[in-house]
């Protein structure tokens, strides 16, 4: 069995939940300071509110429209040593809602790479296999930093109305879905530019993309902590397993050939089976409940519905947990 490089999730991971109070206030308790925060009301139709420090503080985009990056001084103010500081904009203030963050450790601000065609800004985590890179242009190679090839990688224009693209390397080179959109996967030899990421570069191509500013959120299997690809579902509510090595903390998925909703669910807003409650990326509604949905197992996940997210089809997934660490920092998990 593999080794994992990384004895303790919430380290790399972490997920924070808080309520408005209409005050500006500060969310502590995160077991490092947070490099990017993804942040969603769940009880009002707020936006999907993704900040970094790469960008820096008060800036944001999101999953639920086209739309191009946002300043609000009054959103998320600061990044702190273990958490984030909030203004008093409704999206992340209001009084009597709850929200729901999910954190993740890159390296800070970022340095310069170069390794692709056009330079980057790029905060690296190789223990976790995350970066976030920012870059300038199109038709071109970007370095990514991580010293493996991603596999799921999150686009987003900074300076125009365009989708939230998403690259899987199991859909392939000439394959893309959108994180603002219904899951369903489209064909497109242009979009990576019909080229997979390297252990130091990624593609953009020449079409849709244009000569404007980019982010991206890169991600690498990491045994132990994450796992990215695709599943088939078997319409049963007693069949279907998706094996990832340890237990998940949060999972995401999108049907790859039908329109439905990329649906979201962790630990904390359910911390027991089933995992009811989910939230969608694109879109803006509050959180949902649906019975039996989701299964965190010791070694996976797996579902109690016939229907989404476990139709007879094609489904991407993002998921990161834990596994039991046992000695030599081998994962236990079970059969």
């Amino acid at each position: 069995m593999a080794y994992t490089q990384i004895n303790k999730s919430t380290a790399q991971f972490d997920i924070k939940l808080y309520n408005g109070n209409n005050n500006a206030q500060t969310i502590s308790g995160i077991s490092f300071a947070p490099d990017f925060t993804w942040l969603k009301c769940r009880s009002n139709g707020y936006t999907h509110m993704l900040f970094d420090r790469v960008r820096g503080a008060t800036k944001y985009v999101s999953t639920y429209t086209n739309g191009s990056e946002t300043t609000s001084a009054q959103s998320l103010k600061s990044f702190t040593s273990d958490g984030f500081t909030l203004g008093t904009q409704d999206l992340v203030a209001n009084n009597g809602n709850t929200w729901v963050t999910y954190n993740f450790k890159a390296n800070g601000a970022g340095s310069s790479n170069t390794n692709g065609a056009t330079s980057s800004t790029v905060s690296a985590n190789t223990t976790n296999g995350f970066s976030i890179v920012k870059w300038s242009g199109y038709n071109t190679t970007v370095g990514h930093g991580l010293g493996v090839a991603p596999d799921m990688i999150l686009v987003k224009n900074l300076d125009d109305a365009q989708d939230f693209y998403v690259y899987n390397k199991q859909l392939g080179k000439n394959k893309f879905t959108r994180l603002n959109e219904n899951g369903g996967s489209i064909t497109n030899t242009t979009i990576w530019n019909n080229t997979d990421p390297t252990s130091t570069v990624f593609s953009i191509g020449s079409s849709p993309f244009n000569n404007a500013n980019y982010i991206a959120y890169c991600f690498a299997n990491t045994t132990g902590f994450s796992k990215f690809g695709t599943y088939t579902g078997s319409a049963s509510a007693t069949k279907g397993f998706v094996y990832t090595g340890f237990k998940p903390t949060f999972m995401m998925s999108a049907n790859t050939q039908t329109d439905s909703n990329w649906m979201m669910w962790d630990n904390k807003r359910n911390t027991f089976n089933a995992r009811t409650k989910w939230i969608h990326s694109n879109g803006a509604d509050q959180e949902y409940t649906q019975a039996n949905s989701v299964n965190f197992l010791s070694n996976g996940f797996s579902f109690g519905v016939t229907g989404h997210p476990n139709e007879a089809e094609q489904y991407t997934y993002m998921c990161f947990g834990q596994s039991l660490v046992g000695s030599n920092n081998v994962p236990c998990t079970a059969g």
